[in-house]
């Protein structure tokens, strides 16, 4: 027999997220999503970052009869919610490996008693007999699965644990509803999803994935060191993340930054787990502004005031790339998003995927390992595509997601800078034919002469550094035959002609050009080949100021910046006070509105949103006493 559970709460769906949550309107889709749940209907909501899928599963959990049970991949994103739904005055626990043994046991007998109304829980638990014992005795109405995209191979978070969910639903006494949810997935994951899910008849919505208040940019810095240092320099004053492909890369950028005395921390896989946690502690509680970290970092973080994501080196896949890039702005506010992309982290890139293995939980036959590193093979071909276009690089993430989308949106380098098409095959000629010129005088001297893009640059450009001079290089007849044009410029050409397969490069650790069988359309005698490149006329301009100033400009109102800084200083006391990150007191874009609106009651307190009645009776007096010295 199950235990007794909380009661359900009162009320319509939109008088519990005014209550509960402190919004007076749902955001598109949310709404339609509770009320399918609220009817009993299986549902899979694909929802952008920041577009509020969690509020889909929340409401309906508390307006249910019975316990949520809620499966999550990482403890951070457990935590994060927990967090979140206790200061909202929602009864809500996890289970997971950061218990101790008591806590563990206290947590699994309360929610066997029926004290809350969410539990988050990993899915390798679910097959563990005190969860079976759990699933005995407490009466669960619903079964969400977060970042669903995990359930599919295809999917770019893969986790085997995913596909053994719907075992444990099957051994539930009374069939549960099942949402799942995931920001990104393309039609071939959604498919998965719904089949090794057995949705039953299940609603489905897509609301988009457009996140109109990210601004997106490429870059290709000669030195991505510099460029990082550039733009941190100018964002002083906000928070971000900057992502790196491999671990050495994470350490390298966190050393530069912290050396330049920036308050940077760094997260990977090869830290300590004591190290992990305290760096992303330290993120979180805003006690270290910047965030270096592989891909290992950022699932289910939930921090409001992330107003820039820069990526170090170029991910293997648009869909990590979007939901990474994601994190910045996910309070609505503007937010920045730019990639750094250079020719050799394709190279990186294709080097991990081909040399994958399958995860540590399950092994993979030969065939399917295979067929996946086929497939991601194609991904990177994709946001290769992303990082070289001179279309609007918003549009290309929306229709890389099935969605119809202008060519201008206003809002991305591409769309910023102006473009224009310029006839490079005689450039062409002359960097193939040193790639030639080189191999060739290998042959000749019966060894390997090849060298990477840097070299091949000088020595078209005629450096006479002393590499090209002891080398020899200088002796060739292309040596020089560039001369007029900059590094900069040849560089550009030569990654084009890489993109195009005119030439390729080899080798991770010591990548080399060489030719490829496209080189003879090139070096081919006759005037029959062409070749021309989009170049920007003007440069790629500077991004965007500093997103809080930026998103107040927006609104067209001007924001007291004195009184905002005195009620952030009183948001992260009370955070202190509550060991929770300063966001789960009051988001920015809370703090803003109540600097804006100026409450002088309680009933115009609970107006400010993101503020519930939770929160009101917690932090309503001491804030109103803190507008009240500005009035």
């Amino acid at each position: 027999m199950c235990s007794p559970a909380l009661p359900p709460v009162s009320g319509n769906a939109q008088e519990v997220l005014k209550r509960y949550f402190g919004y007076s309107e749902f955001r598109t889709g949310q709404d339609d999503i509770i009320a399918q749940l609220l009817d009993r209907r299986d549902t899979l909501g694909i929802m952008p970052t920041g577009a509020g899928k969690s509020l889909c599963y929340q409401i309906p959990s508390l307006m249910l009869e019975g316990i949520t049970l809620v499966v999550s991949p990482l403890i951070s994103l457990m935590k994060d919610q927990v967090n979140a739904l206790t200061q909202a005055g929602i009864p809500s626990a996890f289970i997971n490996s950061s218990l101790g043994l008591d806590e563990y046991r206290d947590t699994l007998n309360a929610a066997k008693a029926g004290a809350y109304k969410i539990l988050y829980i990993a899915p390798e638990r679910l097959q563990r007999p005190d969860i079976s014992a759990l699933a005995e005795a407490a009466d669960i109405a619903m079964v969400t699965v977060d970042e669903a995209h995990c359930i599919s191979q295809w999917g770019h978070d893969f986790r085997p644990g995913y596909g053994r969910i719907r075992e444990f639903i099957d051994r539930l006494k009374r069939k549960p509803v099942i949402s799942a949810f995931t920001a990104t997935a393309t039609a071939k994951v959604r498919e998965d999803i719904v089949r090794i899910l057995r949705l039953d008849n299940p609603y489905i919505l897509t609301t988009g994935f457009d996140r109109q208040n990210l601004y997106f940019e490429v870059q290709r810095p000669t030195d991505k060191m510099e460029a990082l240092l550039g733009y941190i320099r100018t964002h002083s004053d906000s928070c971000g993340i900057v992502y790196c492909a491999t671990r050495k890369a994470v350490d390298e950028v966190f050393q530069c930054l912290t050396e330049k005395g920036f308050a940077a921390a760094r997260y990977h896989a090869g830290l300590e787990d004591w190290e992990r946690r305290k760096n992303q502690d330290d993120f979180l509680y805003d006690r270290k502004t910047i965030m270096t970290a592989t891909n290992a970092f950022g699932l289910g973080i939930d921090k409001s005031n992330v107003s820039f994501v820069i990526h170090y080196n170029m991910p293997k896949n648009i869909e990590s790339y979007y939901q990474e890039a994601g994190r910045a702005g996910r309070d609505g506010e503007k937010a920045d998003c730019i990639l750094f992309y250079h020719g050799r982290d394709v190279q990186i890139n294709k080097y991990l995927i081909e040399n994958s293995e399958s995860p540590a939980e399950e092994q993979i036959s030969p065939e399917v390992l295979r067929e996946i590193r086929e497939h991601n093979l194609e991904l990177l071909k994709q946001i290769t595509f992303y990082c070289t276009t001179t279309d609007c690089l918003r549009s290309h993430i929306l229709r890389y997601f099935g969605e119809s989308a202008g060519q201008y949106c206003g809002n991305c380098s591409n769309c910023l800078t102006q473009f224009e098409k310029s006839d490079i095959t005689l450039e062409t000629r002359k960097i193939v034919s040193c790639v030639y010129r080189l191999e060739q005088r290998g042959t000749q001297e019966s060894r390997a002469r090849q060298f990477g893009k840097t070299m091949i640059a000088d020595i078209l450009h005629g450096s006479k550094n002393a590499k090209v001079l002891d080398a020899g290089l200088h002796t060739l007849s292309t040596y020089g035959i560039m001369a007029e044009a900059s590094i900069r410029r040849i560089r550009e050409i030569m990654e084009y002609l890489i993109e195009q397969g005119y030439l390729a490069v080899t080798g991770a650790e010591y990548p080399v050009v060489s030719r490829t069988a496209k080189s003879r359309e090139v070096i081919a005698p006759g005037d029959s080949f062409k070749l021309e490149m989009m170049l920007p006329r003007s440069p790629v301009p500077s991004t965007l100021k500093p997103a809080a100033s930026a998103a107040a400009e927006a609104a067209g109102q001007a924001v007291d910046e004195g009184l905002l800084s005195r009620l952030k200083a009183l948001r992260s006391r009370l955070a202190k006070e509550a060991r929770v990150p300063a966001y789960i007191i009051f988001s920015d874009a809370t703090l803003r509105d109540m600097c804006q609106k100026r409450p002088h009651t309680t009933a115009e307190f609970l107006k400010v949103s993101g503020v519930g009645k939770a929160k009101l009776e917690q932090y309503g007096e001491v804030f109103l006493q803190s507008m009240g010295t500005e009035l």
